[in-house]
């Protein structure tokens, strides 16, 4: 007679080894397979390699921060008679969010309007239509609890859920005449980096440039950091050291970190970005005050691009442009001639007198005066 446990063996084997196939009861009626919901051929309690949603397809708005609510109570699964509604600190999770990815950090669906909330997409009922979408409960806990597990490296229930007849007042976390409840987090203008090499021992990181000059968001470079580069209980997570390989990756979407190290690296402190050194395109007094983006207009990284005039500004002519914008008022014998007599090959950085004047040069003598 067969071994029981064998015989059991003999039919889990098959099911285990074809997880690409597809699988019985309410899931065959839906055409999906284990890597529809899994990212592992053999998910266990333990470790059941839930895929997250398709998120990158889907519509995400940041909303302000300040139209946030404080406080809201999280009742739309069945209450046990264990544990209380959640009270949800909101307010805190959206002011340290800049630092993740922003609303879109936990509402990665959101339209264009009102936030939209869980319950409008993730049904309340374990007992789903739809199965390769988590219900209420399962996106609830998918979503706080990888950052609260590398937070203080426990889920414990009682970490979110208040044991019935023993909740604690919400007036300790958020007042009603406060503002804010997480400390606003003011960003540094400069931060310098000793990196483990022989030559260009020095990463200076203008942060405000980047932010103000280059106009980053903070979920560029920090979209999947959460509360625990700053606020971590588990010593051994927080301290463990990035790979050089990460640190790059931040920087190689607008920096060559292949082979242009010296871009980044110094063995003494940068300057500041001066556009005229880098480039050889003095901005001076007419492009000075222009963002960034209206002539790089990728974002991701700011090319070269051809320093004629004519390259953003089209053709000039003496009907369209008014000499007096450079801050000098030609005089009757100059206003009339064409651009090119004095600008050659219409580059306008500096007028040539010597084709008609043997005796002149600018700006030694001027063709006419200074405007006011």
């Amino acid at each position: 007679m067969m071994n029981y446990k064998i015989f059991i063996w003999m039919l889990i084997v098959p099911f285990v080894i074809n997880g690409q196939n597809k699988i019985s009861g309410n899931h065959s009626t839906q055409n999906l397979t284990c890597s529809t919901c899994h990212s592992c051929d053999i998910p266990t309690k333990e470790n059941p390699c839930i895929k997250v949603c398709p998120r990158e397809s889907m519509i995400r708005i940041d909303q302000p921060v300040t139209d946030a609510p404080k406080i809201f109570v999280i009742n739309k699964i069945r209450e046990t008679d264990i544990y209380s509604p959640v009270k949800f600190s909101h307010l805190a999770h959206a002011e340290m969010s800049g630092l993740a990815g922003g609303c879109r950090t936990c509402h990665h669906y959101n339209p264009p309007g009102n936030v939209i909330g869980c319950s409008d997409c993730h049904e309340s009922s374990r007992k789903r239509t739809d199965i390769s979408k988590p219900d209420l409960k399962g996106a609830y806990h998918q979503q706080c609890m990888n950052c609260h597990r590398a937070w203080s490296g426990s889920t414990d229930c009682t970490v979110c859920h208040e044991l019935k007849g023993k909740e604690k007042s919400q007036t300790s976390v958020v007042s009603n005449n406060k503002k804010r409840i997480h400390p606003e987090i003011k960003t540094p203008d400069k931060i310098s980096f000793a990196a483990k090499t022989k030559q260009g021992k020095l990463v200076t990181f203008y942060h405000n440039e980047h932010i103000n000059l280059f106009s980053l968001e903070c979920s560029d470079c920090h979209s999947n950091e959460s509360c625990i580069k700053c606020h971590s209980t588990n010593k051994t997570a927080s301290t463990k050291t990035i790979s050089e390989k990460i640190k790059h990756k931040k920087c190689s979407s607008c920096h060559n970190t292949e082979s242009n190290c010296s871009s980044c690296h110094s063995n003494s402190e940068a300057g500041g970005f001066n556009h005229k050194s880098v480039t050889g395109f003095d901005l001076s007094k007419f492009h000075s005050k222009l963002d960034c983006a209206r002539c790089h207009t990728s974002k991701s990284g700011f090319k070269g691009l051809n320093n004629e005039c004519k390259t953003c500004h089209g053709t000039w002519t003496l009907e369209n442009f008014k000499h007096k914008s450079t801050g000098l008022v030609l005089d009757e014998t100059h206003s009339e001639l064409d651009c090119e007599n004095c600008h050659k090959e219409l580059s306008y950085s500096k007028p040539v007198c010597e084709d008609c004047h043997d005796d002149k040069s600018y700006p030694n003598n001027l063709p006419g005066k200074r405007a006011k």
